[in-house]
C-alpha cells in the first residue's frame, strides 16, 4: 500500500462511491481504478490522501472485506 498526498491521480469523473453510503455523510469512502492499481480517498476530503493499492491487494482486501 502506498499513501500518495492529494495528487489528481485519476480523472475526478473516475472516482465513485460505494452503494452502501448514504446521502447523510458519515464514513464513506470513494474508489477509482487504474490500470494496474486501486485508489482510494475520503469522500468527504478529496484534496487529502489518497491509498493505492496494486491488483493483489485490493483482491486481497475485497476477498476479506466480503466474508
Amino acid at each position: 500500500m502506498n499513501v500518495e498526498e492529494s495528487v489528481r491521480i485519476v480523472p475526478e469523473a473516475a472516482w465513485f462511491k460505494s452503494s452502501y453510503s448514504s446521502g447523510e455523510g458519515g464514513e464513506c469512502v470513494e474508489v477509482a481504478n487504474a490500470v494496474g492499481s486501486t485508489h482510494v480517498r475520503d469522500s468527504k476530503n478529496k484534496t487529502g490522501a489518497v491509498l493505492s493499492f496494486d491488483v493483489e491487494q485490493w483482491a486481497t482486501f475485497v476477498a476479506f472485506a466480503s466474508r
